[in-house]
């Protein structure tokens, strides 16, 4: 129990829905025609009654579970092809069925072109504390080639209103690397950012995933494969740029003004405890990961049934958990204790000091925190600590 109430205790509802799919994105999302063609029922209309259907089906599974939410997250898909309504009334059945914390964070992704000021306005005032939207790029190139539907002067006018409404944080994704952006097209898109009334910026670098409309572009010689050495140089770019404007990095993908920090995802990273709503949503709960079955149909069958949709389950061994707290935890900026490591993992460490991948004040204290340099080499960082 003790171990128990130091974990936070969060919640992340799946909202499987877009308008239309851009060509990088490989998430567990579908589109009006492909639902239609796959012949379900289930839809932005008559989702939220399954969902709150699941919350409740959950609770009954977690008789034992005391703690109410901290963090809430309706990620997806775009949570605002559901109405504001509707996402209120799914957080409402969390709240009745778990309990919400007075200082819980709830969070929702968002397209720009799929919210208007009075949407904001019903999602604020339901509890909803904070919104991420999906700006990627204010290069109206760039956008075109992911396929992306807004325009850039639309993220802005968003944010906007969801200060005006009254969120008291508010966040914007990039995504850098992608064939055909200029150094002046990120340079416009960090200039717009650090003008915006955001605290938050998550930054990824565009991965060609297998089945995608991109991957088979890049494979018809149609677009450039991404280089990892321009890549690189971006996200050294857009560290050094936040940095300058009041950001400071948290992990390795994510600025943040001071306070605004994602405790969401912080969670995630921490290797804490969270509900998995929706289909294809993971769960871990006290060193047991699980994950509903993945496409909507056949979880809504589950559901209707009046079942979990648990698709799989898994007990985490001491062997699995210390290899995931290596590889979570040394992504933050707080870096990871040399107490989780073996001793051939601290020699790796000490090595990576030398290399200046790992700070050497911090790892005399007991600490491995990357550098700016082990950072742009953390994941091969990570696989060395733990072979």
């Amino acid at each position: 129990m003790p171990d128990q109430l130091l974990r936070t205790f969060g919640a992340y509802v799946h909202i499987p829905f877009c308008a239309s799919r851009c060509g990088y994105c490989d998430f567990n999302t579908y589109t009006a025609p492909e639902l239609e063609r796959d012949g379900t029922t289930v839809s932005p209309a008559t989702y939220a009654d399954r969902v709150i259907r699941e919350i409740e089906v959950t609770r009954t599974s977690l008789v034992a579970e005391s703690r109410p939410l901290e963090t809430v997250f309706f990620g997806g898909g775009t949570p605002t092809m559901l109405s504001a309504a509707d996402l209120v009334r799914i957080l409402g059945a969390l709240r009745a069925n778990f309990g919400l914390r007075d200082d819980a964070e709830v969070t929702t992704e968002a397209n720009p072109d799929s919210v208007s000021r009075a949407y904001l306005g019903e999602l604020h005032a339901g509890g909803f504390t904070r919104i991420s939207f999906g700006h990627q790029s204010s290069s109206t190139n760039v956008l075109r080639i992911l396929e992306r539907t807004h325009t850039p002067g639309r993220t802005w006018e968003a944010v906007r209103w969801a200060r005006e409404v009254g969120f008291e944080h508010v966040s914007v994704d990039l995504i850098y690397g992608t064939p055909g952006e200029t150094d002046d097209d990120l340079r416009a898109t960090l200039a717009d950012v650090t003008l915006a009334d955001v605290d938050h910026v998550s930054a990824y670098s565009l991965i060609v995933e297998n089945g995608t409309r991109l991957a088979a572009q890049v494979k018809r010689g149609e677009v450039a494969q991404p280089s990892d050495d321009v890549a690189a140089a971006r996200y050294v770019v857009i560290d050094e740029h936040l940095a300058a404007h009041g950001f400071t990095w948290y992990e390795v993908s994510n600025w943040a003004k001071p306070g605004g920090e994602c405790r969401h995802n912080i969670g995630y990273w921490h290797n804490d405890d969270w509900l998995g709503i929706g289909p294809g949503a993971h769960a871990h709960m006290q060193g047991t990961r699980s994950w509903n079955v993945k496409h909507p149909a056949a979880w809504a069958a589950q559901i209707d049934a009046g079942m979990l949709a648990i698709a799989d389950r898994e007990d985490l061994s001491a062997h699995d958990i210390a290899h995931e707290n290596i590889m979570l935890r040394l992504r933050l900026h707080e870096g990871l204790s040399t107490e989780m490591l073996s001793e051939s993992g601290r020699n790796v460490a000490a090595q990576a000091v030398v290399e200046g991948l790992l700070a050497k004040e911090s790892f005399a204290q007991g600490r491995c925190v990357l550098t700016d340099a082990g950072r742009l080499l953390a994941d091969g960082l990570v696989a060395r600590l733990w072979d």
